[in-house]
């Protein structure tokens, strides 16, 4: 599933991404763990994967692999 950065804290590593259908869901920063991604920013493109109850277990930049 794809959505948009809409708020990043780089201190915490936490945030919120808007879905394309307006959903605003906050993810954790464990959702960055493993990916080497330190920054994100307002307006970037992410795929992100949501575990059973909806929340948002990872996010991926979608120009990278």
């Amino acid at each position: 599933m794809q959505a948009t950065v809409s708020r990043f804290d780089h201190e915490t590593r936490d945030g919120d991404v808007l879905l394309d259908d307006g959903l605003e869901l906050p993810f954790p920063p464990s959702a960055l763990d493993g990916t080497g991604l330190r920054m994100l920013r307002p307006g970037q493109r992410v795929r992100i994967e949501r575990d059973d109850a909806g929340a948002v277990t990872s996010l991926q930049i979608l120009t990278l692999a």
